[in-house]
C-alpha cells in the first residue's frame, strides 16, 4: 500500500511540474500580453507543448470564441501570441480548436510573424497567412497568388476567410444547433 502511495505521489510531482513548465514557459508570458487588450474578451486559448512535454512543438488552442468576435480579433490574439513568443523557436505550431489540431505553421513563420507584429500592416499578414498554413501532414493548402492586384487581393482574402472556417467557425456554427 505505501508503494503504490509513493507512487502516486511522484506522479502527481512530475505532472504538476510539467503542467508548471507549461504555464511558465507559454501560457503565463502570452496572457499577460492578451489579458491586456481589452478586445480579447471572449476569446479563449490554451497554450501548450505537444503532449505538454515536446518543447519543439508548440499547440495554439482555440477554446472558445464568443459571438461578439469577428475573425481579426481571434487573428489579433495569435499574432500577440506570436510576439510574446518571439523569441522562442519551434519547429512546429499546430492550429487546434477545442482540442483537435487541424493545421500547422511552421516554426520560423511563427518566429517572422512575432518579430513583424509591432511594424507589419496586419492587413498584409491576413492577407499571405493562408500561404504558410499547413494541413497536420504537413502539405500546404493554399496557393500563393500571383496576377493582377485586385484579384490577388481578392483570392488572398477568400483564402484567409476559409482557413478561418475551417479552423474554427464550422465547428462553432455547429455547436450553436
Amino acid at each position: 500500500m505505501r508503494k503504490i502511495i509513493w507512487i502516486v505521489s511522484v506522479l502527481t510531482i512530475i505532472l504538476g511540474g510539467i503542467y508548471f513548465c507549461n504555464y511558465l514557459t507559454l501560457t503565463k508570458p502570452v496572457m499577460e500580453i492578451i489579458d491586456s487588450d481589452n478586445r480579447n474578451k471572449g476569446i479563449e486559448i490554451d497554450l501548450h507543448y505537444k503532449n505538454y512535454i515536446l518543447p519543439n512543438i508548440l499547440i495554439f488552442n482555440l477554446k472558445n470564441v464568443a459571438d461578439d468576435k469577428a475573425i481579426a480579433d481571434v487573428f489579433r490574439v495569435f499574432l500577440q501570441t506570436t510576439s510574446a513568443l518571439k523569441e522562442r523557436e519551434f519547429e512546429n505550431i499546430e492550429l487546434a480548436f477545442k482540442g483537435k489540431s487541424k493545421f500547422k505553421i511552421e516554426g520560423k513563420y511563427f518566429r517572422q510573424l512575432g518579430e513583424e507584429y509591432e511594424n507589419q500592416n496586419p492587413v498584409y499578414t491576413m492577407r499571405t497567412f493562408p500561404e504558410h498554413i499547413l494541413n497536420i501532414q504537413g502539405q500546404s493548402i493554399y496557393s500563393e497568388w500571383t496576377g493582377g492586384l485586385l484579384g490577388v487581393l481578392n483570392k488572398q482574402m477568400e483564402d484567409f476567410n476559409d482557413f478561418h472556417k475551417k479552423w474554427y467557425l464550422d465547428d462553432l456554427s455547429n455547436s450553436n444547433y
